[in-house]
């Protein structure tokens, strides 16, 4: 029988949540260059719409601008949250991606725009920003 106490493992949370991260920041700096590429392939209005794709996210604060005063300090008002999670699903961009690609659909500023929206969805949650509870705070 041994008597030293046994060795504490350090949990992998904060490990994952670092790898997790760091891939949706990969992914964001993926989908970021794919959208310049497609701005200097196709023109100044494939670049015009993955800016404005990539912007249009955030866009679904406003839908509640006049209750901010009435929600804490990071809380989203809850009126705001359905729209801010649609706008904020990595599927609902990439399902809009594979129905362009079956649809053999050869407008290139709409991939371009999807591609800006990914960027988007991508980088909020590489720095730690994801969906909201109905309450609208950010979810765990």
């Amino acid at each position: 029988m041994s008597t030293t106490a046994p060795t504490r493992v350090a949990p992998l949370k904060p490990v994952l949540r670092v790898a997790r991260r760091t891939a949706w920041l990969a992914l964001g700096l993926f989908w970021s260059a794919f959208a310049v590429v497609e701005g200097v392939n196709h023109g100044w209005l494939a670049g015009l719409l993955a800016l404005a794709f990539f912007i249009a996210p955030d866009l679904t604060f406003l839908v509640a601008a006049g209750d901010a005063r009435h929600v804490e300090k990071g809380q989203l008002p809850a009126r705001a949250v359905p729209f801010y999670n649609a706008a904020h699903r990595a599927l609902v961009p990439l399902a809009l991606m594979v129905a362009y690609t079956l649809l053999s659909l050869t407008w290139a500023p709409i991939f371009a725009g999807l591609c800006g929206w990914l960027a988007h969805i991508s980088y909020d949650r590489a720095f730690g920003y994801g969906l909201r509870t109905r309450e609208g705070y950010q979810r765990a």
